[in-house]
């Protein structure tokens, strides 16, 4: 694959720590915690269909993974343990999550704070 597409080379997640480490064939590795996965579903509950109807999801500071399934040969379904499975996580996005997560984690974290929710549940 070019680099501006990178290929994932590893996927692994530990149940123990709940979070899922991707490797890409451009030598990026990301560590991404299952809540962080689940808060940015790709799903249409999640995003909805327009950046207006983004959906801020709280109380998922324990959520694990409890399967993930392939879909075709460029992504994988998840299946959370709170039984949130309508996102499917192309390689794309994964690394797009890895790659924007202190920013992304920082917008969540606010949208939050601004609406009076909370990560625990």
């Amino acid at each position: 694959m070019s680099q501006d597409q990178p290929w994932p080379t590893e996927i692994h997640y530990d149940p123990a720590t709940k979070v899922l480490r991707i490797a890409f064939d451009n030598d990026h590795t990301f560590d991404l915690p299952a809540e962080y996965l689940r808060v940015e579903s790709p799903s249409a509950e999640v995003q909805g269909h327009s950046p207006s109807e983004r959906q801020f999801v709280p109380g998922r500071a324990h959520v694990g993974i409890m399967n993930m399934e392939p879909v075709g040969n460029y992504a994988v379904r998840i299946v959370f343990d709170d039984l949130h499975d309508t996102g499917i996580y192309s390689w794309r996005y994964f690394y797009e999550l890895g790659c924007d997560y202190a920013e992304r984690w920082q917008a969540y974290l606010e949208g939050l704070k601004a609406r009076g929710l909370k990560r625990e549940p």
